[in-house]
């Protein structure tokens, strides 16, 4: 599975952004996904989660109640809505694919497909 992550940029802090990732092919929907980031010097984090029919998401602590997961099957997408967004938010976003298991995981070890990264940076 081959992930394009897109969608990121800079925004001034308190503002909102959406980065979004395309999955190349239909097992896409078979699918969780799950979103990381990685600041500058700082090891790659979790962020949230879906399951593959969207029925189930996990949020890490960070970012509950300001970052929304979603996904379009219809156009093998998920996508991770940003809202008052924080200079700390600074970080390259990762999308990620597992090979289609029953748990929804929040550790990089277990997700197998990884998009390149696309970078936020929040202003102050």
């Amino acid at each position: 599975v081959q992930l394009q992550a897109f969608g990121g940029g800079l925004v001034q802090a308190g503002g909102s952004l959406r980065v979004s990732c395309a999955a190349s092919e239909r097992t896409f929907i078979k699918r969780n996904m799950a979103w990381f980031r990685q600041a500058s010097g700082q090891e790659r984090a979790f962020l949230a989660a879906i399951n593959w029919s969207g029925g189930r998401t996990f949020y890490a602590d960070s970012v509950k109640g300001r970052f929304t997961i979603s996904r379009d099957n219809a156009k093998n997408t998920v996508s991770l809505q940003m809202n008052s967004l924080k200079p700390e938010d600074t970080a390259v976003y990762y999308c990620a694919a597992d090979d289609g298991t029953w748990v929804l995981g929040v550790s990089e070890n277990e997700y197998a497909y990884w998009g390149q990264g696309t970078e936020v940076t929040v202003s102050s």
